[in-house]
């Protein structure tokens, strides 16, 4: 085995370790409100579907490219190369649009009470369910042509037009077809993308425009903490800024990675670690994000 293969093989088992135990704990964490019967707010519901589709992103990416590191391929035949992949595609996507969810439901919360917003205040936590049940099944039938792409390498010996990611290989068809998919695989993730940056867009002005209007009360604090309001948009900012840059860098690397035929080691496995990197490290920006976190653990 090659010390760059050993390298980017530890690589990453650490980061889907790390990231599964930060998903896995959060989860824990709202298992056990449930069980003590502490009421949840609407957002907690999409966060947790959050969390399964960064584990299922985790599982279903990290696992097969760390066995792939350490030449554990055997285990890749067919079938299992398009259930992994379509998998990884559908934790992906849920992913993506359930972050651009919350970020949407946390805009329309913390919106002025006036007859405008009133009425979408009282039925958004009604929509909650609905939503992420859309969310899933867009994903699902997006995705569902997906392993037609994906084959085997012992399936593929004879067939040269085709691009190895190492345990899997995919198979090119014309480029018509190709950019076609392309096309619709990359129109809800640029959706939900704008959607989430004019929802994060408005919470950070209607924070600032609160924090103007209460500013006499806080210039009378001598206290050299910053205002909730301040705290409160800094950490919509390293969500969002979080989602942008790592999602955005990923689609960058697959745009490279599809227009390639031969693409290189190196260009293989910086597209697998970008595109878990949000999954790993969003539960624990969610954590930050979240007091009532800190509470729990300070009382046990």
């Amino acid at each position: 085995m090659a010390s760059k293969d050993l390298a980017i093989g530890m690589i990453f088992l650490l980061q889907t370790t790390f990231g599964m135990l930060g998903n896995l704990s959060f989860f824990y964490h709202y298992i056990f409100l449930s069980f003590t019967g502490c009421r949840l707010r609407s957002t907690d519901l999409i966060v947790k579907h959050l969390l399964v589709a960064n584990s299922l992103v985790l599982l279903c990416k990290g696992i097969p490219q760390t066995m792939a590191a350490f030449d554990l391929k055997d285990v890749f035949n067919d079938f299992v190369c398009k259930v992994v992949f379509y998998l990884h595609r559908v934790g992906r996507g849920v992913s993506i649009g359930t972050t651009c969810l919350l970020s949407i439901f946390q805009a329309i919360m913390i919106s002025p009470r006036n007859v405008r917003w009133a009425e979408l205040k009282f039925k958004a936590p009604k929509y909650t369910v609905f939503s992420l049940f859309l969310c899933w099944i867009i994903y699902i039938a997006v995705n569902i042509i997906f392993p037609v792409h994906i084959s085997g390498r012992q399936n593929t010996k004879n067939i040269t037009n085709l691009k190895n990611f190492g345990y899997c290989a995919s198979v090119h068809h014309d480029k018509i077809s190709d950019s076609l998919y392309a096309v619709l695989l990359s129109v809800p993730d640029a959706l939900c993308l704008g959607l989430m940056l004019w929802a994060s867009g408005s919470m950070v002005y209607i924070l600032y425009r609160h924090k103007q209007r209460v500013q006499y009360i806080h210039r009378n604090n001598v206290s050299p903490r910053s205002s909730p309001e301040s705290r409160a948009a800094q950490n919509i900012l390293l969500l969002v800024s979080t989602f942008v840059t790592f999602y955005t860098l990923s689609s960058i690397f697959q745009i490279f990675l599809a227009l390639l035929n031969n693409p290189s080691w190196w260009l293989v496995n910086t597209t697998a670690l970008l595109a878990s990197c949000f999954p790993a490290l969003s539960p624990f920006v969610l954590m930050c994000r979240d007091a009532s976190v800190f509470r729990f653990h300070s009382t046990k």
